[in-house]
Order: C-alpha cells, then structure tokens, then sequence
C-alpha cells in the first residue's frame, strides 16, 4: 500500500505519531493509501523548519523569488497530467475536470511570478520642509494554509505561491482525504530551486489544526472549507493572535428572468450545478426561476441532467466522477429521500445509481428537485454534491430577497437578456461574487475570491490584491534630512555650500 509521509524542511520525513489515516480510490470504494497524521510535535518540527528558512527567504531579492517561481511554473505545465492523475485518484474527478483544477492553480502562480508589481511601495515627498513619507509592505513571517478535499492542487496553489513571493515561509494542512497532490507540488518547488523550509505539508487532522492555530510563530492562517470549521479556524486563530481570511460554505443561486435565453440557463444550470459532481464552492445550487418559466426550464435542465454520463475519473468517456467518500455520498444522498416529504418535487433522484464493474465505489447520480421551499433543509444546508433545487418567484424584487435572505453569500448569478437588470442586480445582490450570464463567477487570478456574509470570516478574500495584502503588513517611513550645506563647520562631505 502507498504510505504519504510529511514534507518537511525539503524532504520527506515519516510519520512519527504512529497514526494513520485511510485514502480511498472513489471510483471502486478500495483503501489505496495510507497518509500520516501529524502531532503537535511533528507540527511544530515544520514550523520551526519554516521559521529558520524565514531568517533568510523573509530578506532574499524579489528578483530571486521571481526567478524561482518562474521555473516552478514550468515544472507545474511540465507535470499537469502527473497532478490530475493523482487528483483523480484520490478524490475521484474526471480528468479533464482535474486538469481544469490544474490550470487555475497555475492563475495564481503566474500571478506570485509578477509580484514585484504588487510589492512597490508609495512615497510623498516634501510632505513638510525637507520631510518625505513612503508607504511599504513587507512579509509576515510563517503563515499556514488549511486547504479542502475538493480541490487538492487548485486551493493549496491559492495560497503558498503568493505568500512565498512576498517573502513568507510557508506550512500547508491539507486534507486528509486526498493528499499526495500537495506533496507533489512541494516536490516540485524543491525542483524548481525553492530553499529547504520554505514550503512544509504536514498531513493530519484536528490535532494537526489545532496545532497550527495555536502556534506562537504561525503569524496567520488561510483556510478554505465549510462554514462551521471557517467559524471555529477564526474564531481560534484570531483568539490566538493571528491574522486569518477563512473562506466558508455557499448556497450560491442562478436567477433566471423571464426574458432569458431558456436554452443557455438551462445549459449552466447543468454545468454549474453537476460539474465535479456539485463537490465545489461556487456550485450553482438553486435555481430561482421568475415567473411564468420555471416549468420548461426545469424540464430543459432535466433533459440535459439524463445525458450526463457518470462513471470513473480516469474514463475519457465520463463527464461526472464518484464522490469523495462513502459517508459523504450517504449524506448527500439523504438530502434527497428527505426532499418529498418536506415538500419538494423529486424531478429527477440519483441515489440508487451504481456503475457497472464499479458497484463498491461511492457513486450517486444526478438529482433534481422541483417546488423546494426556502425552509427545507435542501434549501438550507450547503449539500455540496450533484442536487439542484429549483425554487419560483413571481418577480425580480421577490427573487433578490429571496437570495438575500440567505445566510450565505459566496457567488450568485443572473441570466437575463436585459442590461438593466443585470445592473441593478450586481449592485443590489449581496454576494461576494455576481455572473452576468456567467454561471461560475470564479475571479481571475489579479482579482480576488471570496464571498459575504458566512461564506467568509475575516477581512481579506484569497489571491489577487487582497491575497498580497493579507501576507503582507504596511509601514510608514517619515524622514528628514538635513541638507549637505547645514553641515557642521569643519566637516567637508564634497558637496557644494550655498551662500
């Protein structure tokens, strides 16, 4: 059985607590792998590992950093297919969904290679008589990053790369469930010349957490994950000192207007909702259909939902993978037996779908639910897996505030043909992320991500300007210099004097 060990101060170092968590091959159900889970000892050995390297990574030269981060972002494009073939491995998405996870990492990097741009300070001169005042930013010191199952490469790639190239060292808990990608990358960042210490994995659990949350020299934390566990990372990490953006769950909606075009909704609604087998953040996962439409629209995305073919990750052939667990399957499975009898309309329920030569893997088809009121719990909760709720509003006003009731605020769209409304939508949507015919509002890469309400905790969104903000702090320089011809008698610096 393969064994993921931790990556620490530039190498591998085995697992020395004697715990050992299970990795499984979503597509047959089989434990393929076997992943250390970290002490607070062997958290705190790679803490230390990032806080010796930061003694000189925290003063080396931009042009340095850059030039590393350039050939790492060529061993990334080099080994694209090696990353998704470990992603689909363990997490269980298609390929091309996992080499599509790839490529958005790669957003980030490419953004980290430009850093000297972001990193140019302010300054004012003779602000007061022979007084100038600069602005600059500079690292933090050891920041760590607690990354999700659902994008084992993309998310970790959100974080280090940028906080690396602002000159922070760098400690990565990803999870559990599907690790060796994260290993991968940080082999490759040796590769590509990154110093020993400056990117450490440490794989484990809560203990692991914990451990990180509450170290003296992790100066802040970057989580992605669901609302509750973002809640507790901020609430325990800023209780301990540290500076914390923690991305949390979504309920993202999908307005559609009467005026739509029915068959491109229809088209997104799908892609958005089922793609990575709804395993993702900034899924569409109701639809809120506005007057007279909502029927033919639920029967065009149904048509669409029964041609998708589900089968293993690694089949060219297959357009929606297993998910990630067989507890997680169960639970998203029952959001759907529960559906009728809290009032919804079970158009489409994908619980009893299996795949042939497959029947152990975690498997589950798609489902559609019609007429679901906001107080269900298929409404409610974030199910993050392959459910559409479908919901109907008599009007643009009552779509908008049913939206905006919700506690979530991550991402949100609107399909429309009128540019009026889109307007009026983006400014009067609270969300954090607004499609105009754009399903999956993910920002590129020099914009930031994140959303409102509970689907962020903290002041900063991930990557772009807020990401170089958050790994780096300001300062103020205010100097005065006297003039060379104030200089005392008798001492001769070689400057002309005036007279």
């Amino acid at each position: 059985m393969k064994t993921v060990n931790h990556w620490i101060g530039g190498k591998t170092v085995e697992g020395a607590s004697g715990n050992w968590g299970p990795v499984t091959d979503p597509a047959t159900g089989a434990v393929t792998t076997q992943v250390a889970l970290a002490s607070a000892e062997e958290v705190d050995a790679a803490v230390t590992a990032a806080k010796e390297a930061y003694s000189t990574w925290g003063t080396s030269s931009l042009a340095q950093r850059t030039g590393i981060l350039f050939r790492y972002r060529a061993l990334l494009d080099a080994h694209r297919d090696e990353i998704a073939e470990l992603i689909t491995a363990e997490h269980g998405k298609v390929h091309s969904d996992a080499l599509g996870e790839v490529a958005r990492g790669l957003e980030i990097v490419e953004l980290a290679c430009g850093i000297t741009t972001q990193l140019k300070g302010e300054l004012s001169t003779q602000v007061s008589n022979r007084v100038d005042v600069s602005s600059i930013r500079q690292s933090l010191g050891v920041v760590a990053g607690i990354t999700p199952f659902n994008f084992p490469a993309m998310v970790p790639m959100w974080m280090f790369p940028l906080a690396i190239a602002c000159g922070n060292t760098f400690v990565l808990k990803p999870s559990e469930k599907d690790p060796s990608a994260s290993n991968l990358l940080a082999e490759l960042a040796a590769e590509a010349g990154l110093p020993d210490g400056v990117l450490n994995v440490v794989h484990g659990d809560k203990v692991a957490v914990d451990a990180l949350l509450a170290h003296p020299d992790v100066a802040a934390v970057s989580f992605v994950g669901s609302t509750p566990i973002a809640r507790y990372i901020h609430t325990t990490a800023s209780a301990n000192h540290k500076r914390v953006q923690a991305l949390g769950g979504a309920k993202n909606h999908m307005l559609v207007l009467p005026d739509a075009d029915l068959d491109a909704a229809a088209d997104a609604a799908v892609s958005a909702a089922y793609g990575s087998a709804g395993e993702r953040c900034m899924a569409i996962s109701a639809v809120v259909a506005v007057s007279s439409i909502a029927d033919e629209l639920v029967q065009k995305i149904r048509e669409r939902a029964e041609k998708i073919k589900i089968g293993p990750g690694n089949d060219p052939e297959s357009e929606m993978g297993p998910l990630i667990t067989k507890a997680h399957r169960d639970k998203v499975a029952s959001y759907v037996t529960g559906a009728a009898a809290q009032g919804a309309e079970v158009v489409l329920d994908g619980t009893g779908h299996t795949v042939d030569g497959f029947e152990d893997g975690h498997w589950i088809g798609l489902s559609l639910l019609d007429h679901v009121s906001t107080d269900s719990d298929a409404y409610r909760d974030e199910i993050f897996g392959p459910v559409l709720c479908v919901l109907r509003a008599e009007t643009y006003e009552d779509g908008v505030a049913l939206i905006n009731a919700s506690p979530y605020g991550n991402g949100t769209a609107i399909f429309t043909r009128d540019g009026g409304a889109a307007r009026r939508f983006q400014l009067e949507i609270e969300a954090g992320m607004v499609g105009v015919n754009v399903p999956i509002p993910v920002p590129v890469g020099y914009h930031s991500f994140g959303g409102w309400k509970d689907s962020l905790f903290g002041d900063h969104h991930i990557y772009g300007n807020d990401g170089v903000h958050f790994y780096t702090r300001g300062k103020v320089v205010t100097t005065r210099w006297p003039d060379p011809s104030d200089a005392p008698a008798g001492v001769d610096l070689g400057f002309p004097r005036n007279h």
